[in-house]
């Protein structure tokens, strides 16, 4: 009998405990924010991260009424911005506009002070394909042709690549295996530098963002061979994928808000709804559509099942090309 008494208790004060924090999440949410809010970019202004933290900013400024402040802390691949975040209050009011990048660079760097569990993401805003660059004088106009000029010419082509591990370096080494060719990869402190060495013809291979690719096509200043999206690109609707052209790579790179986990549910449901306005709004999808990149919003669960993809799907095609991690 007083084993039924004693579990009923439990029962009890567990309800309440249930009933208390459900009484409580309005009120979480409702005084939210009471500060400044900082959103954190770890890459150098006017980049595919700092834009759209910057369009987002001014969105959720207007609608809640507090300073939303867009900070650029770059380094260390973004993990500067991203451990910042980490080291403040668990409050909703220091965010980072996050990106793929975040999810795997745990698997990029042997010497990665976070896990991925202690980041939650709030919603997708962005994602994005990449172009195929070549030079000009390159006498070649598909992936194919490519393939053939430089099995004619082993160890004498060049491809670009910004940072370890990230898209500038994976699909061209994806490339290298499945075409059964070999270039050089050349280090870069950016795409912009790398795709004027394009232009230059002093590097015979590039995988660019479309937002400074396609300029450069419409410009006459070099070709662009595919695109590593899945069907072909409203913006660019007559260049070819890599799929198309027999080469099975697809590739994409998002970007999102983030925040520290243990953050109130009700806050990053509050967070969350002001993110899906602003990227579903004109003064973000407009700027942001023009460039070739593709605006979109999600649910809470779904950018935490994307985020969780994202690393997944990375160390299997780590795997499949052999990268090891770098200290």
């Amino acid at each position: 009998m007083r084993m039924g008494e004693t579990m009923a208790r439990k029962l009890i004060t567990a309800s309440l405990a249930l009933a208390a924090l459900a009484a409580s999440a309005p009120a979480i949410a409702q005084s939210y924010p009471s500060k400044p809010i900082r959103l954190l970019v770890g890459f150098p202004a006017g980049g595919p991260s700092d834009v759209p933290a910057r369009l987002i900013a001014a969105k959720m400024q207007a609608s809640l009424g507090q300073p939303v402040t867009v900070e650029n802390k770059t380094g260390a691949a973004g993990m500067i911005a991203l451990r910042d975040m980490l080291a403040q209050p668990r409050d909703g009011h220091t965010l980072l506009l996050c990106s793929y990048i975040d999810a795997i660079n745990p698997l990029i760097y042997k010497k990665v002070d976070y896990k991925l569990d202690e980041v939650v993401p709030i919603s997708l805003v962005q994602k994005a394909y990449y172009a195929i660059a070549v030079p000009n004088a390159l006498p070649v106009n598909s992936l194919q042709e490519f393939i053939a000029h430089a099995k004619a010419n082993p160890g004498k082509l060049n491809y670009g690549r910004v940072g370890t591990g990230s898209v500038t370096e994976v699909v061209p080494r994806q490339f290298e295996k499945i075409s059964g060719i070999s270039m050089t990869g050349v280090t870069f402190r950016g795409t912009g530098p790398a795709l004027q060495e394009v232009v230059a013809n002093r590097l015979e291979f590039m995988v660019g963002p479309i937002s400074l690719t396609m300029p450069l096509l419409e410009g006459k200043q070099l070709k662009v061979l595919a695109m590593t999206s899945p069907e072909r690109l409203a913006t660019a609707p007559s260049v070819p994928t890599m799929k198309e052209q027999g080469v099975p790579i697809v590739s994409e790179g998002w970007w999102g808000v983030c925040a520290a986990s243990d953050t109130p549910a009700p806050v990053l449901e509050a967070i969350n709804k002001q993110v899906v306005a602003a990227v579903n709004s004109p003064d973000f999808k407009t700027p942001i559509e023009k460039t070739g990149v593709i605006a979109g919003s999600t649910s809470l669960a779904d950018a935490a099942t994307i985020w969780k993809e994202t690393a997944n799907e990375a160390e299997k095609l780590y795997k499949k090309i052999g990268f090891e991690r770098v200290d």
